[in-house]
């Protein structure tokens, strides 16, 4: 029988490859043009973001929101600066109960034109929403001036509604409807 010849792979000696040389180049970018209305919201940001405010946090349902409150000079009018989402409340909440009800705890303190709002909601629907920055509105007053929780409190405004939509149970339709029943 023949010897079979075992074959072995040599290694080759590593090439180097020749780079060339890079060249150093330098980019000029655009300057970014920015709309009016923005760099506008932006400055506004800054400047509510020096100032003293207090923060707190309002629930309904599955709604929260987080509200800052500004102090300043009361303004003229008897309309309320309350920006929710970046949006004024009237425009947020379109419907009219809404708007009263988000401004609620300001007009039972008698100032609105005292204080500004920003309001960030999430979650739920717009009717919970709502109710949660007016508690939101209402735990923040408080933080500014204790003595406001007697009247907010026999308003109502600072208890935190606990009713919630209740789980769906297995076996059944929703949370309590049971499935129609049949005699045979």
């Amino acid at each position: 029988m023949p010897e079979k010849k075992k074959t072995t792979k040599k290694k080759e000696p590593s090439k180097k490859v020749k780079t060339r040389p890079v060249k150093k180049t330098t980019k000029v970018l655009k300057k970014k043009t920015v709309s009016l209305a923005t760099a506008k919201r932006g400055e506004k940001k800054e400047k509510l973001a020096k100032r003293k405010y207090y923060e707190t946090v309002g629930r309904r349902k599955r709604a929260t929101a987080r509200v800052r409150l500004f102090t300043c000079q009361p303004f003229e009018n008897e309309e309320a600066k309350i920006v929710v989402n970046d949006k004024p409340y009237h425009k947020f909440f379109s419907v009219f109960e809404l708007q009263q009800i988000v401004a609620g705890p300001l007009k039972k303190m008698k100032s609105l034109n005292r204080f500004e709002a920003t309001i960030k909601v999430k979650g739920g629907g717009i009717h919970g929403q709502a109710e949660a920055a007016c508690h939101g509105l209402a735990r923040a007053l408080v933080k500014f001036n204790p003595d406001f929780s007697k009247k907010l409190k026999r308003a109502g405004y600072l208890r935190r509604d606990p009713r919630e939509v209740e789980r769906k149970k297995p076996g059944l339709k929703k949370a309590r409807r049971a499935p129609q029943w049949r005699k045979r």
